[in-house]
């Protein structure tokens, strides 16, 4: 009798960890793993807009130095800053649509305020060669690419985790043990970069 509890007992033990390994191999952790592959992305994207947002004051002196007169548009990427570093970000900003298009579009305003701050550049050939401002301008380059990586890797992330949730066997699985899991709002193209370029001849 004792051999055959001690059987039934390795029986049992045996088809739970079997039971695991399926379960395992089926995608029960993909949800909690993409999301926090998801979260992981945000958080680097996060970092490279704060370090664009830090890097913004020393470039705006450095250009009020050698072209105090261009204020209107030392005063738009001044402005442009403030609105992009001032939003307060919900924390289901991730799953929440208006949210994530006000994040989006305040950063896309800084970065149009900072296109038209480097065009103001071109006038200014003191300016370019001031070793502070390439300095600077050389920092802001590479963390405009940094910016672009880190976008590009949180649309991939967000895409992996948006379609484990609305296929199967995700779907099944976020319905019976992920109910809170929620599909995530993504970049879009800014509306800029959408219209065609216009072509004058003269």
């Amino acid at each position: 009798m004792p051999n055959l509890k001690s059987a039934t007992a390795i029986v049992r033990l045996f088809s739970m960890v079997l039971l695991l390994g399926m379960l395992s191999g089926c995608g029960i952790n993909n949800i909690p793993t993409y999301d926090e592959a998801v979260n992981a992305a945000w958080s680097q994207v996060q970092n490279q807009y704060k370090r664009r947002a830090d890097l913004i004051p020393n470039l705006v002196e450095t250009v009020k130095g050698f072209a105090a007169q261009e204020k209107e548009v030392l005063t738009e990427v001044i402005e442009a800053r403030a609105k992009a570093t001032g939003m307060q970000l919900p924390k289901d900003i991730l799953s929440n649509p208006q949210a994530f298009k006000q994040f989006q579009q305040s950063q896309d305003a800084l970065s149009s305020a900072l296109a038209r701050l480097m065009v103001v550049v071109e006038r200014y050939p003191d300016l370019k060669s001031n070793q502070n401002f390439l300095t600077l301008q050389s920092q802001l380059e590479g963390t405009e690419n940094r910016i672009s990586v880190a976008r590009r890797d949180y649309i991939q992330a967000v895409q992996r985790y948006n379609t484990e949730l609305r296929t199967i066997p995700g779907r099944w699985w976020a319905a019976l043990l992920y109910s809170d899991a929620k599909v995530r709002e993504n970049f879009t193209q800014p509306e800029s970069v959408q219209e065609p370029p216009k072509v004058q001849f003269n």
